[in-house]
């Protein structure tokens, strides 16, 4: 079994004791992704704001380990208030093709740094020959 820990400074640093992502014989299990800007650590303001800025962060992962949004095969989105869940959606679609994801969407009463969102996925890459 293969093991490769996965970083960039594209998106923020880990606030805790973990890793952005574990690359684990083609799979990529990413850490959650809140809405901080990687360049000063804060939080951006607003759920629009912040669901784009969280899945940046993921994009910004799944670039470090050469994978794409269409490598995403599990992906959770953790909201304060599902009343935000059309909007995730909206967004969601902008930056993701057909076909989607299998996905849940998990309300939460709080999450870090007083985040409105948070994402997570797991990736596989796929060789061209499967």
């Amino acid at each position: 079994m293969s093991k490769q820990i996965i970083s960039t400074v594209d998106a923020p640093a880990a606030i805790g004791p973990y890793s952005q992502a574990v690359l684990v014989n083609g799979t990529l299990y990413m850490s959650g992704q809140i809405a901080l800007d990687p360049k000063t650590m804060e939080l951006v303001e607003g759920i629009e704001a912040q669901t784009r800025q969280a899945f940046e962060n993921l994009i910004a992962v799944l670039s470090a380990a050469d994978m794409q949004t269409s490598d995403i095969v599990k992906m959770n989105i953790y909201l304060v208030d599902l009343g935000n869940f059309a909007l995730v959606n909206d967004v969601m679609k902008e930056l993701f093709n057909v076909p989607f994801p299998a996905r849940a969407a998990i309300g939460v009463a709080s999450l870090p740094k007083g985040a409105l969102v948070e994402v997570e996925a797991v990736a596989v890459k796929v060789s061209s020959d499967e």
